[in-house]
Parts: structure tokens; C-alpha cells; sequence
């Protein structure tokens, strides 16, 4: 198994599969728009826009189980992310990311991390070009932290 095995859907409600994303250095987000580390947001799109030629993508998944600090739906959220924070990398639609009823993407994400349950928002996963996760970063960890760590993902390969 490896993440380009699951199907998510983007912020407009289409169902894609990551294996659209092979051979891609893939960064996944769950965020939250009234969080007090939403500014991540604009961290995570400098890296977006420094790294995208060179194949990072990276993938937001708005998610309201942390104190209810996602209030907003679909579209609303891709906007408000757009006009406070340059936001242009994919969202996708809010989901669950622990728990019985978390997307199944998340329950690989964190059960091939130690069962370690995701503790807040903006934690991140560094996903190689093989689809093997290669890193996974807590929420406190600035964007700009882990640029080492893209910047040789993106040179592998």
C-alpha cells in the first residue's frame, strides 16, 4: 500500500485518486481555517510556489475536529484561503482525521507512523516520489523548517 492507493475528494466534490500524483513529492496538511496556526497557510504555499517546478505538491484537508476551528464548507473555504493567505494548492473537502470514522487515507497515514493519533491541526506528511511517506511533522513545525527536507525530496528524483 502506498498513498497513490486512496481516492479523496477536492474542495469542488470530485472524487481523484493520488495516483494522479505519481512520481511527485507529495506534502499532506490537515487545516483548519480559524486556527491559530493558520498562517501555516501562507508558509505552506511559499514552499508550494518555491518547489512546484521542481514536482512538490502539496494537498490541504480541511478538517473541524480540533475545537471546532473549521466552520466553513467547500468552496468557502477554498476562497477565504485564497484571499487571506495566497493559498493556490489543492484543498479538498473537510474530513475526519482520527477516530473509528477518520478517511482512510488518514488512518494509513498515521498507522504507518506508529498509531500515532494526528494531536491538531497542520500536522504534515513529506511523501516521496514512490509514494512511501518519508517524514511526518507535528503542527507547531513551521513550514519553513522542514524546507531541507522537501528540498532534497524534490532532488531525488
Amino acid at each position: 500500500m502506498s498513498v497513490y492507493d486512496y481516492k479523496v475528494n477536492e474542495i469542488s466534490g470530485e472524487e481523484v485518486s493520488l495516483s494522479k500524483y505519481k512520481g511527485k513529492v507529495l506534502l499532506i496538511v490537515n487545516t483548519a481555517t480559524e486556527c491559530g496556526l493558520a498562517p501555516q497557510l501562507e508558509d505552506l504555499e511559499k514552499l508550494y510556489q518555491t518547489y512546484k517546478e521542481q514536482g512538490l505538491v502539496v494537498l490541504g484537508f480541511p478538517s473541524n475536529q480540533f475545537m471546532n476551528q473549521e466552520p466553513r464548507e467547500g468552496e468557502e473555504i477554498a476562497n477565504f484561503c485564497q484571499k487571506n493567505y495566497g493559498v493556490s494548492f489543492q484543498l479538498h473537502e473537510k474530513i475526519l482525521v482520527n477516530g473509528k470514522n477518520a478517511d482512510p487515507l488518514y488512518q494509513y497515514l498515521t498507522s504507518e507512523t506508529g498509531n500515532k493519533k494526528i494531536k491538531w491541526n497542520f500536522t504534515k506528511f513529506l511523501i516521496g516520489r514512490d509514494g512511501e511517506i518519508i517524514k511526518r511533522f507535528g503542527s507547531t513545525t513551521q513550514p519553513k523548517k522542514m524546507e531541507t527536507d522537501i528540498a532534497e525530496a524534490v532532488a531525488n528524483g
